[in-house]
C-alpha cells in the first residue's frame, strides 16, 4: 500500500468517526425534540438542549466561521435559544416549589405565598416559551432541516475533517479559560471593584468552562488521552461558577417582575430577596475557582440592595 493510500485511508477513517458521532447526537436531538413536543416532558427538553448544543460544538470546531455551515448552525442555534428558555423556566419553577414547600414546613407563610406568586407569574410566561417551542421547534425539524443534514455530510464534511484537529481547538479553550479567569481574579481582588463587572467576568468564566466541558464531551473520540478528563474537570467548575449564575438570575427575574406584580408585601418580599443575596454571597464563598476576599463580597451584597 503506497503512503498516498495510507493516507486517504486515515483520513476516510476519521471522517467516519465524526459522522458516526454527529450522527448519532442528530438522531437524539430529533428523536427528543419529537418527544419534547408531546407533552413538554422536563428530561426531553433537556436532552433535546444537550444535543444540540453537543452538534453547535462539534460544527464550530470544524467551521469556526460557519462559512460551510451556516444554514445548519443557525438551525440548532435557533432550536437550543428556544429550549433553552423552556428548561430555564422549569428549572426556576421547580427550585421555587420546593423552596415553597421548605417555607410551608417551617409555618412560613408569607414567603410561601411569594413563591407561590412568582411561581404561578413564571408558569405563564413558560406558556408562552412552550407555545414559541411547539410551532418553531416543528418547523426548524422538518424536511428542510433533513435536507441541510444530509448536504453537510455528503458535501463539506470530509473536507473540514481534514483541515480541522480538535486537540488544537482544546488546547486554544483551555488557554482562553486561564485569560479570563486570571482576569476574573484581578476583578475580585479589589474590595472597590465594580461587582457588577466583577459577576459578568464570571459569568463569561462559566461559558468559557461549558465549551470546553462539551468539546471534551462531544469530541471525546478525536481527543488525545490527556483531554479524557476534561469533561469531569470543567462540569464541577462550571457546576460551581453556574450556582452563582443561577441565584444571580432568580434575584434579577424577581426585580424584573417587581413587589408590586407579584401583589406581595415589602416586609416579605425585602426578606426573600434578602436570602437570595446572602445565597449568592454564599456560593460565592464556597466556590474553588475564583477566591473571593470578604471585603469584596461586603461590597457585593450593598451593590445588590
Amino acid at each position: 500500500m503506497t503512503v498516498e493510500q495510507l493516507t486517504k485511508d486515515k483520513q476516510t477513517s476519521k471522517t467516519r468517526q465524526w459522522e458516526q458521532a454527529m450522527i448519532k447526537l442528530y438522531v437524539n436531538f430529533r428523536d427528543y425534540s419529537k418527544d419534547a413536543l408531546k407533552d413538554f416532558g422536563d428530561e426531553d427538553i433537556h436532552q433535546a438542549r444537550v444535543n444540540s448544543r453537543k452538534l453547535l460544538t462539534l460544527l464550530s470546531i470544524l467551521d469556526p466561521d460557519h462559512s460551510s455551515t451556516a444554514e445548519l448552525y443557525s438551525t440548532f442555534k435557533q432550536a437550543q435559544k428556544m429550549l433553552g428558555k423552556v428548561r430555564d423556566a422549569d428549572v426556576l419553577i421547580n427550585s421555587f416549589k420546593e423552596r415553597r414547600k421548605l417555607a410551608k414546613e417551617d409555618g412560613d407563610n408569607k414567603t410561601a405565598e411569594l413563591l407561590k406568586a412568582v411561581i404561578k407569574h413564571q408558569k405563564e410566561k413558560r406558556k408562552e416559551y412552550r407555545k414559541k417551542l411547539e410551532s418553531g421547534l416543528a418547523q426548524l425539524t422538518g424536511k428542510e432541516l433533513d435536507r441541510l443534514w444530509t448536504a453537510f455530510l455528503a458535501g463539506p464534511l470530509e473536507a473540514l475533517t481534514a483541515k480541522r484537529d480538535a486537540n488544537v481547538v482544546m488546547r486554544e479553550l483551555e488557554v482562553a479559560f486561564e485569560q479570563k479567569k486570571k482576569a476574573c481574579k484581578m476583578l475580585f481582588k479589589e474590595p472597590e471593584a465594580e461587582s457588577k463587572a466583577a459577576f459578568e467576568a464570571l459569568h463569561e468564566l462559566r461559558i468559557s468552562a461549558k465549551e470546553l466541558r462539551y468539546t471534551a464531551s462531544s469530541a471525546g473520540f478525536a481527543l488525545n488521552q490527556k483531554f479524557h478528563a476534561h469533561e469531569e474537570i470543567y462540569k464541577n467548575i462550571q457546576e460551581q461558577l453556574g450556582v452563582i449564575n443561577d441565584k444571580r438570575v432568580w434575584l434579577d427575574t424577581l426585580q424584573s417582575i417587581g413587589r408590586d406584580e407579584l401583589g406581595v408585601g415589602k416586609k416579605a418580599w425585602s426578606a426573600f430577596t434578602g436570602s437570595l443575596r446572602e445565597e449568592i454571597l454564599e456560593a460565592l464563598h464556597q466556590n474553588e475557582v475564583v477566591p473571593v476576599p470578604a471585603a469584596f463580597a461586603k461590597a457585593a451584597y450593598s451593590s445588590t440592595e
